[in-house]
């Protein structure tokens, strides 16, 4: 019999300030369903009252047309009592002491929306913070759940009639947008000169002024959804180079901000996987290969090679707010936009701030007085074989939630590494990853550190039993931990090998719980020995790990400073295979440009140090630095990405290498690197050979060695942010036969170290440590 039934459901992840009330309020309509549904701290609950077949017919259309940004991580269904409801009601939130309700990332605005701001008719035309349900921001205004307007930094902003008409009506896109404003009551744009601190024009005027002041070649901080970019003119040579000068970033990319994808399409060559990522509601900065200028058409304006020196890659992104659009009505070309900090800090969200630390960097300040209550910068990704490699974790993808197929009875936080930083919150059968930290190298940094812990914990209230940090004595993680353990004897604390916990952020993702083969290649980490590791091999499962292959350990010449000299590993590796007299008589690059006397206190200093790496980063130096490429890195990672903007597909060589008591030698790179240097070929021929030569001989290496484990094998590490590499190792491993894995929504890099953390405590928790 078809009975009268009310069932409460209980719905985990995404679904608070996604438009997910209004959207079940009018299929309750469409279907005749009774009851109501309401926010919580731990979610929503929806109760319904009607005949089994209505109901089920409720939810089959409730699951197949949820709201574009709304994610259900968990359902819990119950019978309840009829309480014979004659109507469908939204009722006001509710507040419990246990927290799971999932914050969405911010989102690129809308089409509706867009439409909307370009509609001369409409009453939010040319409005610079117009959203919806479906877009705009949500966690960089949220200071506590449940996700309503008090909670949110738009609480000191009062709704006009026609906004609070909106806001209540169920059946309105802007029903519950708590961020919902107009002309008449919304925040207001604000454009100052900056060392006059002279406020100069407000709202639509401000961002006419500000486009004026960039195609006078200015320099301009410009307020985004989670904090400001410096921007200027990307086709002015004379302005980046000024940022350049002004900011102290001689070589470092810039990314560049396009008005439409039309645009991109004259600079860049575009993937269809790339312009979907580029296309996407998230609108992330998208790396993609740039045209080489001689194939421009005359009439088209390419962007200053200033922007991306000395590289073959730039990165690229469409506005995502409202204001982005407004200022690309009043201005042609592309802008470089880039976060607004100093270098190693995090990105600056207030003016005050801003006007402090780079007041001498900018000419003017295009601002807005709603607050940022949560810094975030701009997600960075790739596309691989056309599959996205997430690069930085932040604006659109983060706070990022992974279910658990299990439950934890304790809370855990996870804190990651120090460079690129991310933490994660295990509780319950939840991960929940932060957006992008950044580097912890100086104060301000530890400060953003623990105010995201501060902010995260105050979102779930959530106080840690446990906490895992990188195995590394000297990382400012490591010893804040310590620190916490020594207040608080009850505290436990984890620690996990940087190498392994970036495996085990790749089983995460893919929740792998099998045996792997995993290549960790990245710049640095602390391994067991005390050594510095990154060029590991692993044989492992989510509990434990054997390394079972790195590369031969070589000297480092001064500690870090090797790290930022390529020429210091390539003069290592010289010492390492040839006598002092010898190396004199080299006529290489990197030996003219040097005194004796210098190459001998290198010398000097390399037989004297124990510092050793089994780096594969310091591979890409060694090469870079021997081929003439480059020797001293303007930041990090350059010798890798000029190594890949010199390879060649018609390439097809390696160089010698050898792999013997779980060693793998690659000391006789040098050899080979001396006869194509004494080659009588050009210059850009010689390194295009040896680069193209030394990706193909790391994909050897990965391919020989997978070859003896019937293992899936996995890739991670920074190294792999390296586009060709990746891709071609990937490729390879296909035709073997391998099941290969990647990070595809979390970073590969060290963002990814604290997720690593969370998958290892949490299995390992699970059995009852």
């Amino acid at each position: 019999m078809d009975l009268q039934k009310r069932y409460r459901y209980k719905f985990e992840g995404i679904v608070q300030g996604v438009g997910f009330r209004p959207f079940v309020y009018k299929l309750a309509l469409k279907h005749n369903i009774n009851g109501f549904i309401n926010n919580s701290s731990e979610g929503v609950y929806l109760e319904i009252e009607a005949k089994e077949s209505e109901i089920n017919r409720f939810m089959n259309e409730f699951y197949s047309t949820l709201p574009p940004l709304a994610k259900i991580d968990k359902t819990i269904k119950t019978e309840v009592s009829l309480k014979n409801s004659s109507s469908f009601d939204i009722v006001k939130s509710e507040n419990t002491n246990v927290k799971f309700a999932s914050i969405s990332p911010d989102i690129a605005i809308c089409e509706e929306c867009l439409k909307e701001l370009k509609d001369y008719t409409d009453r939010r035309y040319n409005y610079f913070l117009t959203n919806c349900t479906n877009c705009g921001p949500r966690y960089t205004i949220i200071k506590k759940v449940p996700y309503d307007r008090i909670n949110t930094s738009m609480n000191s902003f009062r709704m006009c009639e026609d906004c609070e008409n909106e806001y209540k009506n169920p059946l309105d896109r802007r029903y519950h947008a708590q961020p919902i404003s107009c002309h008449n009551c919304g925040p207001r744009a604000k454009f100052y000169k900056v060392r006059t601190a002279e406020l100069l024009k407000c709202d639509l005027d401000a961002i006419k002024l500000c486009a004026k002041s960039i195609k006078r070649g200015n320099i301009v901080a410009v307020k985004g959804m989670g904090g400001f970019h410096i921007m200027c003119s990307a086709t002015s040579p004379k302005s980046v180079k000024l940022l350049r000068k002004r900011k102290r970033r001689p070589t470092k990319p810039f990314a560049v901000m396009f008005q439409n994808i039309d645009e991109i399409k004259k600079v860049a060559y575009l993937t269809k996987k790339e312009e979907e990522l580029i296309l996407s509601k998230e609108k992330p900065i998208v790396i993609v290969k740039k045209k080489e200028p001689h194939k421009l058409r005359k009439r088209e304006i390419p962007i200053t090679s200033f922007v991306a020196p000395a590289i073959d890659k730039i990165g690229v992104f469409l506005p995502y707010t409202p204001l982005h659009h407004l200022l690309f009505e009043y201005i042609e070309c592309p802008l470089v936009a880039t976060s607004a900090n100093l270098s190693d800090e995090p990105i600056i969200k207030d003016i005050t701030e801003l006007c402090k630390k780079l007041g001498n960097v900018v000419d003017f300040v295009l601002d807005f007085d709603r607050e940022i209550v949560n810094a975030c910068d701009d997600s960075v990704v790739q596309a691989i074989n056309d599959k996205k490699e997430t690069l930085r974790l932040a604006r659109g993808y983060a706070p990022r939630y992974q279910k658990l197929s299990f439950r934890l009875d304790k809370k855990i936080l996870c804190i990651g590494a120090n460079q690129k930083n991310t933490i994660t919150l295990a509780y319950e059968d939840i991960l929940v990853t932060s957006p992008h930290i950044g580097d912890l190298n100086n104060i301000e940094s530890m400060e953003y550190f623990q105010r995201t812990i501060e902010t995260f914990k105050r979102f779930y209230s959530f106080e840690p039993d446990i906490i895992v940090h990188d195995k590394h004595p000297g990382y400012e993680t490591t010893k804040w931990a310590k620190q916490l353990k020594a207040k608080n004897k009850k505290l436990k604390i984890f620690e996990v090998q940087h190498h392994y916990a970036h495996i085990l952020s790749a089983m995460a993702e893919f929740n792998l719980k099998e045996k792997v083969l995993g290549f960790a290649w990245d710049g640095t980490g602390y391994g067991d020995d005390g050594r510095i590791w990154g060029g590991e091999v692993f044989v492992c499962d989510e509990k434990n790990y054997d390394r079972v292959f790195s590369f031969k350990p070589l000297k480092l010449i001064g500690g870090e400073k090797a790290i930022k000299e390529p020429r210091r590993v390539a003069l290592s590796y010289l010492f390492e295979n040839y006598s002092f007299s010898k190396i004199l008589t080299l006529k290489l690059p990197l030996l003219t440009n040097m005194y004796e006397k210098e190459i001998e206190n290198f010398y000097k200093i390399w037989k004297n140090t124990n510092l050793k790496s089994s780096s594969v980063g310091r591979i890409f130096d060694m090469v870079a630095s021997l081929s003439d490429i480059l020797h001293i890195n303007g930041y990090e990672g350059e010798s890798g990405l000029r190594i890949e903007s010199y390879y060649d597909e018609n390439i097809i060589k390696n160089f010698k290498y050898h792999i013997e008591n779980g060693l793998i030698d690659t000391f006789g790179f040098s050899e080979d690197i001396l006869k194509i240097m004494r080659e009588n070929i050009n210059i850009n021929i010689k390194k295009s050979k040896i680069s193209s030569m030394l990706i193909n001989t790391l994909v050897e290496i990965i391919a020989d060695i997978s070859k003896r484990y019937d293992l899936p094998v996995v890739l991670c590490g920074g190294v792999f942010q390296n586009k060709t590499l990746l891709s071609k190792a990937v490729k390879k491993l296909e035709k073997l036969d391998k099941k290969v894995y990647f990070q595809q929504n979390t970073p590969i890099n060290d963002g990814g170290i604290s997720l690593g953390q969370a998958w290892w405590i949490a299995n390992r928790y699970r059995a009852n440590i």
